[in-house]
């Protein structure tokens, strides 16, 4: 049954041309990701600040490409309602809309704020051991995925955490700077005090040819300042990158082996490890 001149006009005056710009959002939906990874501005600004951040370069080139998709959508729905209501009517919706969806959708506006400036800011990147003091629990462990509303952190015993970006305030960030602490704790007795701080101060020196991987010599310090039958002497030690943990336990076994040999640190209790705390 041929289609009536009304129909026809509907037809062709409206739903063609709808048909036709959500279409064309489509084609630039299908296309964004491509478009997103040929931006040279992303990657060159990204890779020149360093060459290994793929993963922060993958994440910029995906949010490039979901504004794309969201701007193409906007525009093909605004231009379709222009085909029924003027542009003063449009407008007037657009800004009443505007104003519900802000106050309605407060928290994920804040989720995706916050993404933003994760991602530019340059705050974290994927595979960062990063430590979060969320209430009631703190959250530490290596993040997996970054993406405009969620951060996901795999915790230290496997379990995954995924946290709104809007509810993250502080990061402590492990995987940032030149350098990683390694400090260590050594009790010994209070009449031995002054000679273990003499060697140890000697012993540093030494130490940059025996551990590789220590940067510079390192400081003797007193957390505590208690005196008693015995005497806290931290070592501030600062390691290569991602070196700390190597580096403590051979700092243990070295400051173990020339205080006992020194008779500063009793032999049994040398060996036994009781004498000297790793701090965490």
């Amino acid at each position: 049954m041929p289609l009536s001149d009304n129909m026809r006009l509907i037809f062709y005056d409206y739903i063609l041309p709808i048909i036709i710009f959500y279409l064309i959002a489509y084609f630039v939906h299908r296309t964004s990701d491509a478009i997103a990874k040929r931006y040279k501005p992303i990657s060159a600004k990204v890779l020149r600040e360093n060459p290994h951040r793929i993963e922060r370069l993958k994440t910029l080139q995906a949010l490039l490409a979901n504004v794309i998709t969201i701007i193409a959508y906007v525009v093909a729905t605004l231009v379709s309602i222009g085909l029924f209501v003027d542009a003063d009517t449009i407008l007037w919706v657009v800004g009443l809309f505007s104003a519900a969806f802000g106050l309605g959708m407060r928290p994920f506006i804040s989720d995706f704020l916050t993404g933003l400036s994760f991602i530019f800011e340059d705050t974290f990147d994927v595979g960062d051991k990063i430590e979060i003091p969320l209430y009631p629990q703190r959250v530490e462990g290596v993040v997996e995925k970054v993406t405009l509303r969620v951060t996901s952190v795999r915790g230290v015993d496997g379990e995954l955490f995924t946290m709104p970006n809007g509810d993250i305030r502080l990061v402590r960030n492990f995987s940032r700077g030149d350098s990683s602490p390694t400090n260590i704790t050594v009790k010994v007795p209070a009449r031995k005090i002054s000679q273990a701080i003499d060697h140890l101060e000697k012993l540093s020196e030494r130490a940059m040819t025996l551990l590789p991987n220590l940067i510079e010599p390192w400081q003797v310090i007193t957390k505590s300042g208690e005196l008693g039958d015995e005497a806290e002497l931290t070592i501030v030690a600062k390691a290569k990158f991602g070196k700390g943990a190597e580096m403590r336990t051979r700092l243990l076994a070295l400051v173990q082996q020339e205080l006992s040999a020194q008779g500063i640190l009793p032999e049994d209790e040398a060996v036994t490890g009781a004498v000297i705390i790793p701090e965490s």
